[in-house]
């Protein structure tokens, strides 16, 4: 499970340091997919092959369209972390999340996935998340 929310940064050849936490449940490679909320996800091998065949089944049982399919595939790329849980971010990418080499970003734990935010992006949703979930106010 990876939970908590993380600063780090992204460094000038795009590569990100993952948190300790998160780097033996992750292993030596992950799926990268460019969510469409705005930010990138990160799911392990055994996660994204399990909601990929989900997505695949849906399409042969007529629930989901090729359409569907598709998209998780375009939008979605095999990324190898190395020795130093670091792993590269494409272009591509960084440019849909909003980050750029120096930045500041935040990794957050989303219970079987990570996300790649930029802070100002995860702040907004962050509220709205709050928004929606209609917080009560103490009057201490």
């Amino acid at each position: 499970m990876f939970v908590g929310v993380y600063d780090r940064s992204i460094d000038d050849n795009g590569r990100l340091g993952l948190p300790a936490p998160f780097r033996t449940e992750l292993g030596d490679r992950c799926y990268a997919t460019l969510d469409p909320q705005g930010c990138i996800t990160l799911r392990t091998v055994a996660v994204f092959e399990s909601e990929a065949n989900d997505v695949i089944e849906a399409v042969k049982s007529g629930s989901a369209t090729p359409t569907q399919r598709r998209s998780v595939a375009t939008r979605t790329v095999s990324v190898s972390v190395d020795k130093q849980g670091r792993l590269t971010l494409d272009e591509k990418a960084r440019e849909f999340a909003g980050l750029t080499d120096g930045d500041q970003v935040m990794i957050v734990g989303n219970l079987n996935s990570i996300e790649v935010w930029r802070p100002s992006r995860y702040e907004t949703v962050e509220a709205e998340d709050l928004h929606e979930a209609n917080p009560r106010v103490w009057q201490d």
